[in-house]
């Protein structure tokens, strides 16, 4: 059973109540903007005082520094106004599960969602597969204090980055709702001025 009808009943009962919202500025309130995963468990709302309007949150998974997700800062920054940035890994993420190889495998063999299981990912429906996989970079995390160094190590050194901008680094503990920063990553990621 689809869940389109609790989205737009949902949607209609938020609307009813939107009031000073349609007020909102288009910049930030708070210039800052955060790169997080898309994991359901994570809520940047609630683990970073949040309010609608506060602040931009670029996901994806892993909350890895893709091109998009620089685009997306990079455009926050230069038309948006903000001043921070936030990398936001997790414990227990799903990016660490699989190789870029694995998920390629499981691509290549069907298109059907694969099952996650002692061993790891494995296909539970049959073909057809697609072997396009093998044309993305999935970004998969081994370690997660040396992702979120790398991503921010990314950011910081594109030539679109402005050095004056900080760039935290943490991960967030899906145990305990503790961000814990990456020391390694915010030194990487320290403002210098222009």
């Amino acid at each position: 059973m689809s869940v389109l009808p609790e989205v737009i009943a949902a949607n209609a009962d938020y609307a009813a109540e939107f009031g000073d919202k349609s007020e909102l500025a288009l910049p930030p309130a708070r210039g800052f903007a955060v790169l997080t995963c898309m994991d359901a468990r994570l809520d940047p709302a609630k683990y970073a005082g949040l309010s609608e309007g506060d602040a931009h949150v670029i996901r994806n998974a892993g909350g890895r520094a893709s091109d998009d997700a620089i685009r997306s800062l990079v455009i926050s920054y230069k038309l948006l106004g903000t001043k921070e940035w936030f990398v936001i890994h997790h414990s227990d993420c799903g990016m660490e599960f699989f190789t870029d190889e694995v998920i390629r495998g499981l691509l290549a063999n069907s298109l059907e969602t694969a099952a996650l299981g002692p061993d790891g990912f494995h296909d539970v429906g049959t073909g057809p597969g697609s072997a396009e996989g093998d044309y993305i970079d999935w970004l998969t995390i081994s370690d997660q204090e040396t992702s979120v160094t790398e991503d921010v190590r990314r950011i910081r050194n594109h030539p679109l980055v402005p050095s004056r901008i900080p760039i935290y680094g943490y991960i967030y503990d899906v145990k305990s709702g503790l961000l814990v920063e990456v020391p390694s990553a915010t030194a990487a990621g320290a403002a210098v001025s222009d």
